[in-house]
């Protein structure tokens, strides 16, 4: 398998690992210049569909949120706001740079302002060098 055959399994496996299929599609929260490109590739990769804006128009399958400890507005508010675009079942998944790097963002925060959002926790994975990602679901109760 050549380097970069290897270099695209690797990457559909983590869009995959982080629970997107392919056909949906997700909208991203947060863009600046700052993101990780590769996990951006490997989703659209893995979906079949390039990432939609914040300013999409329709519902959507699953959300990308970028989220920094300078942020002008509060997580929870942003959380409540991108509830509404996803489908039932869809997933949002809140990237924070790592520790150590500028604009991390402390686990805790995420986990508070998911649980205030109504949702729930599913699992963090590390998505590259410089950022790791919180997976949030609605409860089954909600959906």
């Amino acid at each position: 398998m050549s380097a970069t055959a290897g270099q695209a399994q690797s990457e559909r496996g983590l869009a995959d690992r982080l629970g997107f299929k392919p056909g949906q599609v997700v909208q991203e929260f947060g863009f600046d210049d700052d993101v990780d490109e590769q996990l951006r590739a490997s989703i659209a990769e893995r979906t079949g569909n390039e990432l939609v804006d914040e300013d999409y128009g329709d519902v959507v399958d699953a959300a990308l949120l970028w989220w920094r400890d300078d942020e002008e507005d509060d997580l929870t508010d942003v959380l409540v706001d991108v509830l509404p675009t996803i489908e039932g079942g869809g997933i949002i998944l809140v990237l924070t740079p790592k520790a150590g790097r500028e604009g991390h963002v402390p686990p805790s925060d995420v986990a508070e302002a998911a649980t205030t959002a109504g949702l729930s926790q599913t699992s963090a994975v590390s998505t590259g060098q410089d950022w790791s990602g919180t997976r949030l679901v609605m409860p089954k109760v909600r959906r």
